[in-house]
């Protein structure tokens, strides 16, 4: 079949279909469900650890001047 031989609502329901498709290809987590390497979760929680005692970490700026980008 083709979209010249859709009725109008034929098409609304599957540019709606697509759509929602889409949507959740691009809003749903990848990682969801998957476990962290033991040493992820703890370099995670030692980051952590550091930001809440009021570690600053490297600024955005510099990060991106390394990797030769205008900031």
């Amino acid at each position: 079949m083709q979209v010249k031989d859709l009725t109008v609502e034929e098409l609304k329901l599957l540019i709606q279909e697509t759509v929602a498709e889409t949507l959740h290809t691009l809003l749903t987590d990848p990682d969801e469900g998957k476990q962290l390497k033991p040493q992820i979760k703890q370099q995670l929680l030692d980051s952590l650890e550091r930001t809440q005692a009021g570690e600053r970490g490297v600024p955005a700026s510099e990060v991106a001047k390394k990797l030769g980008l205008a900031w």
